[in-house]
């Protein structure tokens, strides 16, 4: 009888948009001589360093990163895609006795990566995609909302509302299989997670602290060029996911000559402050996050206690 191979372990950082969270994984990958794999759902993408805050080679430090950058506008790009890959990354780090540093704010990309979620491989449909999206577009999300809370009620309360593409294919999914997402969720838990893992998140006890970081962030983003890689971006032919990607699609409106700049500029904060919002709502359930909290630490002390969680972890 063989023996079950052990969980390799995996350190990972987490927690909403502005944190820090790439410059404590980076210093967890230099002290632990590791490498840094990316949960971010849009950072995988060309073209969108700005607006994505994709890490830039100062602030990687020499640290090798991957799923950063690598993908065309154009391409479709699943959570299966995203486990299928990070998993090959890690199993390719941990290969050369390194322990990976996973860093980012998707929680789907990341609890379906850890806890080893598997995803059907099916068919698109087209037709009912496009009909699902027209709907949305014509009356709004919340009607996309409304269906899938009728036959998969966890998964319309998981899936951000504004995000058109995972709800049609939640929906898509029900409607070719006569499953549910959550359903072929819990199905895919049957198999034991590959790894262990020291989570650590990152917060500031004032929300209102992060919300100003938020704005400053944003600010900074706009006088390192964000306008003109938004209009290079929205040109582009089949740039469905960057119409998706907060700091693009708000400031498309402006584009168009229908909304002053400062009112564009003002909705990418107001919508990233959403985002964070959701973004803690979904990792307040992770039970193992050992939370850092950016405000009641001295300059370098988050390093300090990160290094302490992990080492106590190993």
């Amino acid at each position: 009888m063989s023996r079950q191979k052990a969980p390799a372990p995996v350190i990972a950082v987490v927690g909403p948009t502005a944190c820090g969270k790439t410059h404590l994984a980076v210093e967890l990958a230099k002290w632990q001589q590791s490498e840094v794999v990316s949960a971010d759902s849009m950072q995988v993408y060309q073209d969108m360093q700005i607006g994505t805050a994709r890490p830039t080679a100062s602030e990687m430090d020499g640290v090798p990163h991957h799923l950063l950058g690598f993908l065309p506008l154009s391409q479709e790009f699943s959570v299966a895609d995203y486990v299928k890959l990070a998993g090959e990354c890690l199993q390719t780090i941990q290969e050369k006795g390194k322990i990976p540093i996973l860093v980012g704010g998707t929680g789907l990309y990341i609890r379906s990566l850890l806890q080893n979620l598997s995803f059907p491989s099916l068919d698109k449909d087209e037709a009912l995609r496009e009909e699902l999206t027209c709907k949305a577009r014509e009356h709004g999300t919340e009607v996309l909302v409304q269906e899938l809370r009728q036959v998969d009620p966890a998964s319309a309360e998981r899936i951000d509302p504004q995000n058109i593409p995972r709800l049609v294919r939640a929906i898509e999914l029900y409607r070719l299989t006569g499953k549910t997402m959550t359903q072929h969720l819990e199905e895919s838990r049957r198999h034991p997670p590959p790894y262990r893992v020291c989570m650590i998140g990152l917060d500031f006890a004032d929300r209102s602290r992060l919300y100003d970081r938020i704005d400053r962030r944003v600010d900074a983003m706009m006088e390192a060029g964000l306008l003109e890689e938004a209009r290079r971006v929205l040109s582009q032919e089949g740039s469905k996911t960057a119409l998706q990607a907060i700091g693009y699609k708000e400031l498309a409106p402006y584009l168009a000559g229908e909304i002053p700049l400062e009112q564009a500029v003002e909705n990418i904060k107001r919508e990233t402050r959403r985002y964070a919002k959701r973004q803690l709502t979904w990792f307040r359930r992770e039970e193992q996050i050992h939370w850092l909290y950016l405000d009641e630490c001295e300059p370098g002390q988050v390093v300090e206690e990160a290094k302490a969680c992990v080492s106590r972890f190993l």
